[in-house]
């Protein structure tokens, strides 16, 4: 929805006021606003109800998305872990110090 196409605010709602004839009221001005009213709230209504569409689809796909996730193995990571504080003690103690622990 365009929100150029959307032609009163709430303020222009509020502060409209009406000419009177001679019995009240101009009829044919009435029935205008109150036209563009409709109009308003049809687009209103419309882009409600394509948001929520959006938003049931996005939330199904984040819990097929969740779903579908696997878990990465933890042996390795360890591993990873274990090969860089071997490459840190080999860094810090020297050579001598992790050929003495093996």
């Amino acid at each position: 929805m365009s929100i150029n196409r959307v032609q009163l605010s709430g303020k222009d709602i509020l502060e409209k006021d009406f000419k009177t004839a001679m019995r009240g009221y101009n009829q044919e001005e009435v029935d205008e606003f109150l036209d563009i009213i409709i109009q308003d709230y049809d687009l209103f209504k419309q882009e409600i109800d394509r948001l929520q569409a959006e938003n049931e689809k996005l939330r199904k796909n984040s819990t097929e998305q969740t779903r579908s996730r696997t878990p990465q193995p933890t042996s390795q990571v360890n591993y990873d872990v274990l090969k860089r504080l071997s490459n840190l003690e080999k860094a810090v103690f020297g050579k001598k110090f992790v050929e003495s622990s093996e």
